[in-house]
């Protein structure tokens, strides 16, 4: 029996032209808020930052779609949209909302079949979901390991000592600091599912604990 193969729903033209949709959805929340609102002061709640992530998110989660035969299509596109609506509202409602802004997009740029479309909003809409990812779509759990291992390695990281400054802490806190993304870490590795998540996750993790281990190293006084 051969292997099926499935046609390409969304080109790469159609996919750079959402990119740009997204981009411009998160710069106009931005625009739209009072007084900053949210602590607009913090670089990761800017429309550059969640851009940054999300088009992280898009690249881990394409990878683990790619090796773990879900459906790539469904995944990167529920992967762009995930955070689309994060700067404009509340937590436990942006997902929800950030489904509704992917299907208004699918269904007035493109002639995207309902069922991709049901597929895409499904992901976008349960991509925060806490329980067991073995309960969730193969496209969905994707989107959540993926979501999952941005926060660890080298941007969690990268984050959390930046955010040292914004706390008005010394690089002598550097190790707490780092502990956190360890934490974090590990906490992200008990929840993947898949063996190609699980490897992205041990590999960032053993960074990780080098980088700990190397700062322990260097800076005097630090971990006593």
């Amino acid at each position: 029996m051969g292997v099926e193969i499935k046609e390409r729903r969304v080109t790469d033209a159609e996919f750079e032209e959402m990119k740009q949709f997204v981009f411009e959805y998160l710069a106009a929340s931005v625009e739209k808020e009072e007084e900053g609102g949210r602590m607009r002061w913090y670089p990761w709640h800017s429309a550059e930052y969640r851009h940054n992530h999300i088009l992280n998110v898009v690249e881990l989660a394409t990878e683990i779609a790619q090796k773990e035969g879900a459906d790539v299509d469904v995944t990167r596109v529920a992967a762009l949209f995930h955070d689309v609506a994060k700067l404009e509202t509340d937590q436990e409602l942006h997902a929800e909302a950030g489904a509704r802004v992917a299907r208004e997009y699918l269904e007035s740029r493109g002639e995207y079949p309902e069922s991709f479309i049901q597929q895409v909003c499904r992901a976008v809409e349960q991509h925060s979901y806490q329980g067991d990812l073995s309960d969730v779509a193969l496209e969905t759990q994707c989107l959540i390991e993926a979501d999952l291992l941005d926060k660890v390695g080298a941007n969690g990281t990268a984050l959390m000592l930046l955010r040292m400054g914004y706390e008005a802490r010394t690089h002598m806190d550097s190790d707490e600091m780092v502990e956190r993304v360890l934490e974090r870490g590990y906490n992200a590795a008990s929840r993947v599912e898949s063996e190609t998540a699980e490897g992205i996750a041990h590999q960032r993790l053993k960074r990780v604990k080098w980088f700990s281990e190397w700062l322990e190293d260097e800076i005097a006084g630090m971990g006593d």
